[in-house]
């Protein structure tokens, strides 16, 4: 992150310019550079968030040509976060950096329409889909005595194991996304069960619910009308802690027909193929393109093809935004089975993506790789020395010592060092006022100091404009990790916080606590985004 006072100047792209090249389709990287609770709060449909205290840490994985065409916006709390992120990404090596006018206040004057939430693009198309397919659901009591009755039925969780493990239906099964075409007949095997599909909310009950519909499966099928959510505002107990997961075998003859159906359904959706070897001619000039392997963690930690990276089919689908963040770019999804990049590729296809598959199955001899890609990380400058766990607990005994945790709020709170400040890098200038103004020593820290380092590098700069050039700023080796593999102590809460707890956006359907008001809102908040889609005219979803 460069200093605010860089003379760079950057040229300026209208609303009306943005929203014609989202909808000729030409690559663009729209990129709001606050914290993820202001990003969350507001934001135009196709805005990928890549908050400014990140940018050194995934811009490069993230937005991989470094000639994208690339608009920032990021006005909070009186700043104007845009031209340092711009400067930042100048730094980082990219060539076709600009500024929103007006920022998003100018895209809101101009008539653009704004969207609240996170996965915004994703969590409009799950909506659209079902209003158009009408795709069959069931209320949460309906399911509740189907359970009770032990009726012929089996409940599918489509989320994450581990959201799945945090909160789910009595008696369901983990079978994420992805997996559920592949998976469902050796859960279900006779025709007559009814397989019903669940999530937290909507919209991936919706989009698991239909695939299996699109697929063709012979049994009835509904999704779980609003998710754990509507569970919870039915009065209905939820299960904590389950770990039931889909058998890891699939019999030749199941895969055979989920391949086949797979397939099917991505030709219907224009799903594209292409031969692996041939991948690397996607790569032309002014095109970006993305390698996903869709299996699930543990299978692409075993094996995966060199040069793809780790994005379970389901939560791709979830997470587009996310995970591609250059609208327009080129995406080409993996797998060793034929089915589940088939399927997840089918759904990418409907949200207006250039997506590819393999035209053959990869052999097991293609899946090499056992680590995941190196991700690659500018320099940082200035560089700060560094001090041990034990050196830094000399330091923090004699009482003049700023520690200073810039890791995610969330860890913060679960677990810190004794005394730390947990401050979002970005906002270091307020927080320094508000941990020890006067200290004479600034450690930075978190979890593997990675980002410390850059943070550290920031506050190096600011006390030496600040004419403080005579204290130190260090950086924990190692972060947190080796604080506490050490064996040293450990605080847990709030305690000190120099910043606002934004850098993340807490979702109304996640944990076991959150009010059914907030519930309630969430869901409301779904059902409007089909005529949200209408207003904003720039998104090219078409469900088959």
């Amino acid at each position: 992150m460069t200093t605010a006072s860089s003379s760079a100047s950057f040229p300026v792209l209208s609303f009306a310019a943005v929203r014609e090249r989202l909808i000729a389709r030409e690559e663009t990287a729209l990129l709001d550079v606050r914290e993820e609770d202001p990003f969350a709060q507001e934001h135009p449909l196709w805005a990928a968030n890549l908050p400014l205290s990140r940018i050194e840490i995934e811009a490069w994985r993230r937005i991989p040509r470094r000639d994208t065409l690339v608009v920032l916006y990021g006005e909070h709390g009186g700043t104007d976060l845009a031209p340092l992120a711009a400067r930042t990404l100048a730094a980082l090596g990219y060539t076709h950096v600009h500024l929103l006018e007006g920022g998003l206040e100018g895209w809101r004057r101009a008539g653009g329409e704004l969207f609240r939430d996170v996965n915004v693009p994703s969590k409009s198309f799950g909506e659209l889909v079902e209003h158009e397919r009408h795709t069959p659901s069931l209320s949460a009591p309906e399911v509740k005595a189907m359970v009770e009755s032990k009726a012929n039925v089996v409940v599918l969780d489509a989320r994450r194991f581990d959201e799945y493990q945090t909160m789910s239906i009595p008696s369901a099964t983990s079978v994420p996304g992805a997996e559920l075409v592949l998976r469902v007949r050796e859960l279900a095997p006779d025709p007559a069960t009814q397989v019903i599909v669940n999530c937290a909310g909507r919209t991936r009950s919706i989009i698991g619910t239909q695939s299996l519909v699109n697929a063709g499966i012979p049994n009835p099928v509904a999704a779980l009308r609003n998710g754990t959510i509507g569970w919870k505002l039915a009065g209905q107990v939820l299960d904590h802690g389950a770990a039931r997961q889909a058998p890891a075998a699939v019999s030749d003859a199941h895969r055979a027909q989920a391949q086949a159906d797979a397939r099917r359904v991505a030709d219907a959706a224009g799903v594209r193929r292409i031969a692996l070897d041939a991948v690397q001619t996607l790569e032309a000039p002014g095109r970006t393109v993305y390698r996903f392997d869709v299996r699930t963690p543990e299978e692409y930690a075993a094996g995966h093809l060199s040069g793809f990276a780790s994005a379970p089919g389901g939560q791709l689908v979830q997470e587009t935004d996310h995970q591609v963040p250059v609208r327009g770019a080129r995406i080409v999804l993996a797998d060793d089975d034929g089915v589940r990049a088939s399927m997840s590729a089918s759904w990418l296809a409907q949200m207006g993506w250039e997506v590819y598959v393999s035209d053959a199955v990869p052999s097991v001899a293609d899946f090499t790789e056992t680590a995941a890609p190196a991700p690659a990380y500018p320099p940082v400058d200035p560089v700060v020395p560094e001090i041990s766990p034990a050196e830094l607990t000399a330091l923090l005994e004699q009482g003049d010592t700023a520690l200073i945790d810039v890791t995610t709020s969330a860890n913060y709170v679960k677990r810190h060092i004794p005394g730390a400040w947990y401050a979002i890098r970005a906002q270091l200038a307020n927080a320094i006022d508000a941990v020890v103004p006067a200290s004479p020593h600034y450690v930075l820290t978190c979890g593997s100091s990675l980002l410390a380092r850059y943070a550290a590098a920031d506050l190096r700069t600011l006390l030496d404009a600040r004419g403080k050039k005579d204290v130190e700023v260090l950086v924990l080796a190692g972060g947190n990790t080796a604080w506490f593999a050490a064996g040293l102590q450990a605080e847990t809460g709030e305690t000190r916080l120099a910043t606002p707890r934004t850098d993340r956006y807490r979702r109304p359907y996640e944990g076991t606590d959150a009010p059914a008001e907030a519930m309630q809102a969430y869901l409301d908040w779904e059902f409007g985004l089909v005529a949200q889609l209408g207003r904003d005219g720039t998104h090219h979803f078409h469900v088959i």
